[in-house]
């Protein structure tokens, strides 16, 4: 069978490992949510107690989104639905996000915070092998068999508004950097520096400049483009909604270092990716073998 077809699973051992990874992946991550500080409180992280706040309303999207989602792709897989390579290939980014915060992202210096997390690292480390597993194979199986029907009319607005987008989020990152250069801190700086550096190193190193690459791809290789397209709406699009569910939690919580201002960034933002999303898949088609 043509790598182009629009069916194509790689082998049965690929296949099968991928998905059965996906369900593993999401059930062990709906219990690393559940044995948290949202339900049991068993896991702790040794960082400022205020910044549990925002870990609550990573592991709600963790247990209510991604943890299913994964479950359903991995099943697809199974059943070699072609679906499920599209909802596998939106989660790898975020799934290492996630287990390289939660393994490196912590006051592992700070004397003053108490933390058991390290009891768990062989299980955030599963979800960031298993995340480069499905980003490798996604990759792969994802349908090469495409049209791009791009205007340049309709690509020169979409560009334009997402590259406002990416140097609005960047700015808003070095700014807070160039302030702890110039003070010494800045918002919630004090209280977990070591998030605060793991958090702008991955943004401004990674996520950032893969967005620009695939505005880049669409001009030069968009047919070409297109995994990469679910691969980054896909981290965006789940990365916001976490982010949005942090900042209900501390709203909720009387959380001192909530912003409303920067939450109403991310709420535009939001809106921003989604209509992102829903123009490129609109101007994708495939095409039978």
């Amino acid at each position: 069978m043509s790598h182009k077809d629009l069916n194509y699973f790689g082998n049965r051992f690929e296949r099968s490992l991928a998905g059965w990874l996906a369900v593993f992946s999401g059930l062990m991550l709906a219990w690393l949510a559940i044995r948290g500080p949202l339900c049991q409180n068993f896991i702790s992280y040794k960082t400022h107690p205020l910044v549990v706040n925002q870990l609550m309303g990573q592991d709600a999207v963790n247990l209510f989104l991604i943890s299913p989602l994964l479950v359903v792709a991995g099943i697809l897989l199974l059943r070699r639905k072609r679906t499920g390579k599209y909802l596998l290939l939106m989660t790898p980014l975020f799934l290492m996000y996630y287990a390289i915060s939660y393994m490196m992202g912590w006051e592992w210096m700070a004397k003053e915070y108490y933390g058991n997390s390290e009891k768990y690292f062989f299980h955030f480390l599963f979800i960031l092998i298993s995340a480069v597993v499905f980003l490798l194979y996604g990759i792969h199986v994802f349908p090469k068999q495409v049209k791009a029907r791009f205007t340049k009319k309709g690509l020169g607005i979409y560009s334009f508004l997402f590259c406002v987008f990416l140097s609005a989020f960047a700015y808003m990152w070095m700014k807070e950097i160039f302030l702890v250069m110039q003070t010494g801190t800045a918002r919630g700086y004090d209280i977990a520096p070591g998030a605060f550096w793991l958090v702008r190193t991955i943004d401004l190193g990674f996520c950032i400049p893969l967005g620009f690459i695939s505005v880049y791809l669409l001009w030069t290789r968009p047919e070409q483009a297109y995994s990469l397209q679910y691969l980054f709406y896909g981290f965006f699009l789940t990365q916001v909604i976490a982010v949005l569910a942090m900042a209900g939690v501390m709203y909720v919580k009387s959380d001192p270092t909530f912003d409303a201002a920067s939450s109403l960034i991310f709420v535009i933002l939001s809106l921003i990716i989604v209509g992102g999303f829903v123009f490129i898949n609109r101007n994708y088609r495939l095409k039978a073998r």
